[in-house]
């Protein structure tokens, strides 16, 4: 299926055509993966397009950076790209909601290990994406595997950050994953730890009362994560940030992994073991969860900023 592509994406300060938004070979992002992004969605709403935690997203992309100096240097506040990404929206006709991907890299002109002499270089691009997990995974979950690939130390690489190059970690899971016959993977910390899917944050519901790794097990701290934790405890769901082992998943009575791509999806299979499809407390969570981001729950309206079309 070729890439949903769109008319133009802004690139440092200029809106050019899609096939034109390029960068050198010799970028040493492209070499080294030194760069930081952000994966955002928009949801159609009453009101036009409504992209969920703009500000919030935005901010991260910014802390993201502040880690892989001198990519904190790029002159661009988060003021000004809402406004970049308000007019993107609407120059590529997104009136039913897009994906956003925001991302800042190391211009051209060094190619040594050393990015300090490089200049940042910001884009974003927005495009229309389906569901990330399969169009009936919403439903009918998926099928994972624990990955023999271990999420990325603590000081191996910030965790706490969405760097291009850490990536890597999570496509050899995936990849693994993939061809073992599973949708995704499910990764462990250094310590042996349920960590997070290759791009994705884990819960785990047993006995009614809902769970996930704490951040110091490795997973990132996901915006849609923080979210579903807001949700559940809404509806009155005990949340509990603990650490969990690989037996707490085949254990579960259900599975559910989150994220701006995977948004809310069931798991039915952990590594050959039946968990069931999407459960009573799965579904609670996921329905109040998709009504919250196209703006329909008075109390999550704020999470959702509304652009003009």
């Amino acid at each position: 299926m070729p890439f949903p592509s769109s008319e133009q994406i802004w690139m440092d300060g200029r809106f050019v055509p899609w096939d034109e938004a390029v960068v050198h070979v010799l970028t040493p992002t492209l070499h080294y993966g030194y760069g930081v992004f952000e994966g955002i969605r928009a949801y159609p709403t009453e009101d036009g397009p409504g992209v969920f935690q703009l500000r919030p997203h935005l901010d991260r992309l910014m802390r993201s950076a502040r880690l892989y100096p001198p990519l904190d240097e790029v002159p661009y506040s988060v003021d000004d790209l809402v406004v970049v990404i308000e007019e993107l929206i609407r120059r590529n006709g997104h009136g039913g909601g897009c994906y956003i991907r925001p991302t800042i890299i190391l211009g051209y002109g060094e190619i040594g290990l050393n990015p300090l002499p490089s200049t940042p270089q910001i884009a974003v691009a927005t495009w229309q994406w389906g569901s990330y997990l399969g169009e009936d995974s919403l439903i009918n979950g998926v099928r994972v595997g624990v990955s023999s690939y271990r999420r990325i130390g603590k000081n191996t690489i910030p965790p706490a950050g969405k760097a291009n190059g850490q990536y890597l970690n999570s496509s050899l899971a995936k990849v693994e994953a993939l061809r073992a016959g599973y949708d995704e993977a499910i990764m462990l910390s250094e310590d042996g730890y349920v960590a997070e899917g290759t791009g994705e944050n884990i819960f785990v519901v047993t006995d009614g009362v809902i769970r996930t790794p704490p951040l110091h097990d490795g997973p990132l701290g996901g915006i849609t994560r923080d979210a579903v934790i807001r949700i559940a405890r809404d509806l009155g769901y005990e949340v509990v940030e603990t650490s969990l082992v690989r037996s707490d998943l085949l254990l579960a009575d259900e599975i559910f992994l989150t994220g701006t791509a995977a948004e809310l999806t069931p798991v039915r299979e952990v590594s050959g073991t039946r968990i069931g499809t999407r459960g009573p407390i799965t579904e609670a969570v996921q329905t109040t969860f998709l009504d919250a981001v196209r703006g329909n729950v008075a109390a999550y309206r704020d999470w959702v900023h509304v652009v003009a079309v």
